[in-house]
């Protein structure tokens, strides 16, 4: 039996240690998104966000909408109006949707720029303060929020990663953790209403992750042999 079919014959695949499920994948409750009243993901953008770190999720979303018969929804948001973007390889994305967090289901951060404060990217967004004061302000029972990558460091300066599991990109796990949160060494932490991913293309993994939460594995499944691709290293999951 090859691993998408233990995938979507398993409950729950892995070990149990510390109060949480260490998996390759576990099967997700019985989906309640349908296209009546779709699973509404909102991918946030910034001047130097990494090109991967929201394509991938967006590839990963749209590719769900059209083989689960449009139970998700996927649009790209900012804080700075409607104006393109400029992403960290100089790509020009846009126009772009305004922030309208409580119209979103999950809202997945990106990251991209983490090298100096005085470029786009997320270092320069952390000393600015807009995205981080606005994701935290977002925050409310029933959202989600996601970050790829550095994009974890926006959360962290939003201060929503201080005593809580979570990840983020290899050169920057020991700021996160200066800055209070508890890493946890899998490709994808997922604690609840917060859920992180390590580097850049742990997007895929993770946008996998959500689509398998909240829309069921079969349909994670179906994406991933669409694409071609096949999750890599572990889920973290409380249990």
């Amino acid at each position: 039996m090859d691993r998408r079919n233990v995938l979507r014959a398993t409950v729950a695949a892995g070990a149990v240690a510390g109060g949480a499920v260490l998996a390759q994948g576990s099967a997700s409750a019985a989906p309640s998104f349908t296209p009546a009243r779709p699973l509404r993901v909102q991918v946030v953008t910034f001047g130097g966000v990494e090109e991967l770190d929201f394509i991938a999720p967006i590839e990963v979303f749209g590719m769900a909408k059209g083989i689960g018969g449009g139970a998700i929804t996927t649009s790209m948001v900012t804080v700075d109006g409607d104006d393109p973007v400029v992403a960290f390889h100089g790509s020009q994305v846009g126009p772009i949707g305004q922030w309208a967090p409580r119209e979103a289901d999950v809202l997945l951060v990106p990251g991209g720029g983490y090298r100096r404060a005085d470029a786009p990217g997320v270092l320069y967004e952390i000393q600015r303060g807009v995205v981080p004061a606005a994701i935290a302000a977002a925050r409310r029972r029933g959202l989600t929020i996601a970050g790829v990558c550095t994009g974890t460091m926006l959360l962290s300066a939003a201060g929503l990663t201080a005593g809580r599991p979570c990840i983020t990109h290899h050169r920057a796990v020991e700021d996160l953790r200066a800055q209070g949160g508890v890493v946890t060494e899998a490709r994808v932490v997922d604690d609840g209403d917060l859920v992180t991913a390590g580097g850049i293309t742990s997007g895929l993994d993770l946008a996998l992750w959500i689509v398998e939460r909240f829309l069921g594995a079969d349909l994670a499944v179906q994406v991933e042999q669409v694409l071609e691709y096949e999750r890599r290293g572990t889920v973290w999951r409380r249990r």
